[in-house]
């Protein structure tokens, strides 16, 4: 972890629908939220946010459905998740908004209707535009989970969301090899969040093609990918969206893959972002 010189701190604040969010706060100076994307929890962002922390306040959000904050509930919409951004930035005054994947989603969701929000940095925003985020692994995902194999859920989902050569690797191969590339933390917090990663992508399926609606945002946008591994679905999405966006720049960084932010250089993007964010 970048040495900031801050300890970082946990708070909650409450929600409109009266739910409890948790948040990890670090750093010092203009205060920043920082949206985690799916099967993430707020301590995997520690590296970016004590990064970002050198010349900001950082409040990573522990998104609904995660650590201590409370349940996504059976009615979960990302318009919850919104009203918890508006909750933190009025406990806050954070005009200044970093969305990961799913948390990029979020945070264009929110930025429709939030004039407060004053700057958007969005690393690889999981927005789906003419179908291409795939929604035929759902229903074997869901059975799986139903059954109690939760780790054969995550093997049909990452298996259609990964690369192209992906879906020609065996499950059975899949299921030998994917214990190699995961610690036992890190399994634990995957398989404790697969329900709500079912939600989460459900709620990208019902929002394909609505990108139209970011036309009307006043923020800034930083708009980031990495070139490492890319899914061909993937750029002339955040094409369409830069060009739909008023006022938006891209940045792609060579080397990084769609975990550029959180896994592969988390201080590398941080200091793009808070060059982005320092601009006047």
């Amino acid at each position: 972890m970048a040495d900031t010189g801050f300890e970082q701190f946990a708070d909650t604040v409450l929600s409109a629908d009266g739910t409890r969010i948790a948040y990890l706060t670090v750093g010092q100076g203009p205060p920043v939220i920082v949206l985690p994307g799916v099967l993430s929890v707020a301590s995997g962002f520690a590296r970016f946010a004590a990064a970002l922390g050198t010349g900001f306040t950082v409040h990573t959000l522990e998104r609904r459905g995660r650590g201590d904050s409370g349940p996504q509930g059976p009615d979960y919409r990302i318009s919850l998740e919104c009203e918890d951004i508006r909750a933190l930035q009025d406990k806050t005054g954070a005009g200044l908004i970093v969305g990961h994947s799913y948390g990029g989603l979020i945070a264009l969701e929110a930025a429709r209707d939030n004039p407060d929000i004053r700057k958007l940095a969005l690393y690889e925003p999981g927005v789906s535009i003419a179908g291409s985020v795939p929604s035929d692994w759902m229903p074997a995902y869901e059975r799986y989970l139903d059954q109690g194999k939760p780790f054969d859920a995550f093997v049909e989902f990452v298996r259609a969301m990964g690369p192209e050569n992906m879906r020609k690797v065996p499950r059975w191969m899949f299921r030998r090899m994917m214990p190699l590339f995961m610690n036992a933390p890190e399994k634990d917090m995957v398989v404790s969040q697969l329900a709500e990663n079912l939600r989460e992508h459900r709620e990208i399926i019902r929002l394909n093609d609505t990108y139209r609606a970011y036309a009307g945002i006043t923020a800034e946008v930083l708009l980031m990918d990495g070139d490492k591994d890319p899914q061909r679905r993937t750029d002339p999405d955040h094409t369409r969206l830069a060009e739909t966006l008023p006022h938006c720049e891209r940045r792609t960084v060579p080397g990084l893959d769609h975990f550029g932010i959180d896994k592969q250089a988390p201080e590398l993007v941080a200091g793009i972002i808070g060059e982005f964010f320092s601009r006047s």
